[in-house]
């Protein structure tokens, strides 16, 4: 029988055709796509202690609550020691609002001088920007009601998923044929250690840095140094981007409370070695144990999916990545995907291995 081959075109075409389909429908269904992302990381997390509870003998129906109740206690002691906080902070809001008020004038006054902008100019200019941003302050709210819609789905949907965890087990091993079994015991065995392990070295990492961050800030005196850091911390959690971000807060605090620059230099200066610290002693051995992505598929893909689902995918993006590696690695089609995605660098390329080949034949030849 004939197989009819279609032009590269065509095909090329169709392949273009059905992924701005997927990325389209990612971005429909982002409202049940991420709440159940983030369960399904958490599920997998909790899962040990669940399994726990199970080997003793607790009923099923009360080893899921149990489970949902202490991750729901650890949440809330987070939540109110960062609350607890944010209320000393907002104490002396009106001291803050009126010292960022004179940091204003001065800018403005600088810039009039510098630049010759007037304040009325400036203000203008202000208020168009202000204008145009209303759209994004509306997006912002929105994306407020979702969050808390988000926050009460995702403990429905986890204990879902642990109460349901050996029906969806099975239904995965039954989908496939039975000669592929092993393989896929083996995927989802490794994809649950690589989730574990990341989320766990991610909670570890985030408390080393914010316990650095915390003591850096307390040492050049910067107020609220406690909670700035434990903010820098949380931020520094989006890959690549959020430890940038991070730095913005004490810097603004420090140009709000201090005079002169050389806190915010030295925030600057602090930040830099603990980031450094970070990227090359803490990531590598505690979070990137078992999710090993390259750092340029890390970026591409964090910025992507935070394009297609906003900061939540972000948090997302890395699981993801990791997931479809472990996939790519235990299909021969899909292993060179799996090697693009990883972080080994092989010691000599094919093209290199086909240049010496040719060389090698020509040198015969002649």
């Amino acid at each position: 029988m004939l197989i009819k081959q279609y032009p590269f075109y065509l095909k090329a075409t169709v392949i273009l055709f059905g992924i701005s389909l997927f990325i389209l429908a990612l971005y429909i269904l982002a409202d049940f796509l991420v709440p159940m992302g983030f369960a399904v990381l958490l599920a997998i997390l909790l899962n040990p202690f669940y399994s726990k509870l199970r080997m003793w003998k607790v009923p099923k129906v009360l080893a899921v609550t149990l489970t949902l109740l202490t991750m729901l206690v650890v949440l809330f002691a987070v939540l109110y020691f960062l609350s607890s906080q944010m209320i000393q902070f907002g104490d002396t809001f009106p001291a803050l609002k009126a010292k960022g008020g004179q940091i204003v004038v001065e800018i403005e006054g600088w810039i009039q001088q510098t630049f010759g902008l007037s304040i009325q100019k400036q203000m203008q200019m202000l208020n168009e920007a202000a204008n145009n941003s209303k759209g994004l302050v509306g997006q912002t709210i929105g994306s407020l009601f979702g969050l808390f819609s988000v926050l009460f789905l995702i403990p429905v949907y986890i204990f879902l998923l642990l109460y349901y965890k050996e029906l969806i087990l099975n239904f995965l091993y039954e989908v496939f044929s039975e000669e592929n079994s092993a393989r896929v015991a083996e995927i989802l065995n490794q994809t649950k250690m690589a989730i574990q392990s990341y989320i766990v070295g991610l909670l570890i990492e985030a408390a080393i840095v914010a316990v650095l961050n915390s003591a850096a800030l307390f040492i050049l005196g910067v107020k609220y140094a406690l909670l700035i850091g434990v903010i820098g911390a949380i931020l520094n959690m989006v890959p690549y981007i959020g430890g940038i971000i991070a730095i913005a807060l004490p810097v603004l605090m420090a140009t709000v409370t201090k005079d002169g620059y050389s806190t915010q230099i030295g925030i600057i200066i602090a930040y830099s070695v603990i980031q450094f610290i970070d990227n090359n002693i803490l990531v590598p051995r505690i979070v990137s144990s078992k999710v090993q992505i390259n750092a340029l598929i890390s970026i591409i893909v964090v910025l992507l999916v935070g394009a297609l689902w906003g900061v939540a995918g972000m948090f997302l993006s890395i699981p993801m990545v990791a997931v479809l590696k472990i996939v790519f690695d235990r299909i021969d089609d899909l292993k060179p995907w799996g090697k693009l995605l990883g972080d080994e660098i092989p010691t000599q390329s094919i093209l290199q291995t086909w240049t010496r080949r040719r060389r090698k034949a020509v040198a015969a030849s002649s």
